[in-house]
């Protein structure tokens, strides 16, 4: 849609010379952003001039540009040993999204919308990725970077840690998490409708270190850890003392009582499958 409110459009080649006020909004893909009215805000900040590389290989693992666009993202192949990179294009075949969002969506602007169903979300906490947060470039009291564990930055329902003006830069992905066997489920009411639950585990060699990750049938998501793949027993229980009846999140794709059902049946599926 046309944001009537919006009065100028800055490119900036360096993040340092960007001057933020009230009214000011960072521009990724911009998805959502023209999705809805923004009355209150008149200045957008492209971010693309920037030139962040979107995906960057290291031996220590991969680092997502926050402006990595969905396909991007999507064509990545990764070395072979990471062996938990397909689990890319099973997240974002979950998207709720058309052609046109495939290619202008960036994985940074679905992290920042924090929506409880929000594939990259669930991807990258799964992952065990961590946020570079950026602080708004004029901050007069000398902010530095700062990173917070994905798992740690949405806080609710389209809510994170994100301070005024504060800029997420880019999501690291461990190659210790890359490299570990998942399994993934994912349930909707309907054939192409919004998550009601999207379970993630990672497990190393021998059983080790299992990690389930929870997320659209939460507010947030939620992680659960063993030193071990747990028994069925060891797993139901753990996710009951985690998520008491008024911590599963309620809406119209899908009632608390159903979505704690779905996510003991996805677990023990994958805690099957991993085994």
């Amino acid at each position: 849609m046309n944001l009537n409110t919006i009065v100028e459009v800055k490119r900036p080649k360096s993040f340092e010379k960007i001057e933020w006020t009230d009214g000011h909004a960072w521009l990724g893909g911009g998805t959502w952003l023209f999705s809805e009215p923004q009355v209150a805000t008149d200045t957008l900040i492209d971010l693309h001039g920037l030139g962040w590389p979107a995906l960057t290989v290291t031996p220590a693992g991969l680092e997502i540009a926050a402006t990595c666009k969905i396909v991007e993202l999507h064509d990545f192949k990764g070395p072979p040993e990471w062996r938990a990179v397909p689990l890319f294009d099973k997240c974002i075949d979950a998207f709720l999204m058309s052609f046109k969002i495939w290619n202008a969506a960036t994985v940074g602007g679905n992290v920042c919308m924090s929506l409880p169903a929000g594939a990259m979300v669930s991807l990258t906490a799964a992952l065990e990725g961590v946020c570079t947060l950026w602080p708004r470039p004029d901050q007069s009291n000398g902010g530095k970077p700062r990173q917070v564990p994905v798992v740690d930055f949405v806080t609710g329902n389209h809510q994170n840690v994100l301070q005024k003006g504060e800029l997420l830069r880019s999501i690291f992905l461990p190659a210790s998490a890359l490299s570990k066997r998942f399994a993934m489920r994912q349930l909707s009411l309907t054939h192409f409708g919004r998550s009601a639950a999207l379970i993630v585990a990672t497990v190393g060699d021998n059983g080790e270190d299992f990690l389930l990750t929870i997320s659209a049938a939460t507010p947030r998501p939620v992680q659960l850890r063993f030193k071990k793949t747990p028994s069925s027993a060891q797993l139901r229980q753990a996710i009951d003392e985690r998520l008491p009846a008024d911590a599963w999140f309620q809406d119209v794709h899908g009632s608390a009582p159903y979505k704690r059902h779905v996510t003991h049946y996805l677990a023990e599926q994958i805690r099957a499958e991993l085994s």
